[in-house]
């Protein structure tokens, strides 16, 4: 396992100019590709994205693999349970008020491993708070018997302007 992660981190870093959604490099593409092979594996990470903000918790959790990894803010939940008693209620309440847009997304799959990572923005107003966020986030899949499944989802955001 922690070779296939390992394998995972090094593919990841083959799109690194995602994480940086305020730089233009010279030369860059300014839409980046999802491979054909990665194509499932992306409808997943949609699939996720699309039942929290419908406020559907046990499904945006069926598309999780029981020992997924979470990083957020600094913090880490260590398994699909940990996320689901700790901020998964939040995450479904934030993307049912604060609807974002993919503005780039790239992802590469190699066996039973894929890699998906997304660029794009937050917009609207949550507890009362207006959000304008750019945000980036990285997904690892392992595909399995039962389908793919996210293993690993490490997401960031900043306040449009910082």
């Amino acid at each position: 396992m922690r070779l296939m992660m390992a394998a995972a981190i090094v593919a990841l870093s083959a799109g690194a100019a995602l994480a940086h959604p305020k730089e233009q490099h010279a030369g860059s593409t300014p839409a980046a590709a999802v491979s054909p092979a990665a194509r499932p594996a992306a409808s997943v990470v949609d699939g996720f994205h699309a039942a929290l903000a419908r406020g559907d918790q046990k499904s945006a959790l069926d598309y999780l693999a029981d020992e997924a990894l979470i990083f957020e803010s600094g913090g880490v939940e260590r398994s699909k349970a940990e996320y689901a008693s700790h901020h998964l209620a939040a995450d479904a309440a934030f993307s049912q008020a604060v609807p974002a847009k993919i503005s780039r997304r790239a992802g590469q799959a190699a066996g039973n491993l894929a890699w998906v990572a997304s660029e794009g923005r937050a917009t609207g107003t949550y507890k009362g708070k207006a959000i304008d966020s750019v945000t980036t986030e990285s997904m690892v899949l392992r595909r399995s018997g039962a389908g793919w499944k996210i293993v690993h989802i490490h997401w960031s955001s900043a306040a449009v302007g910082k």
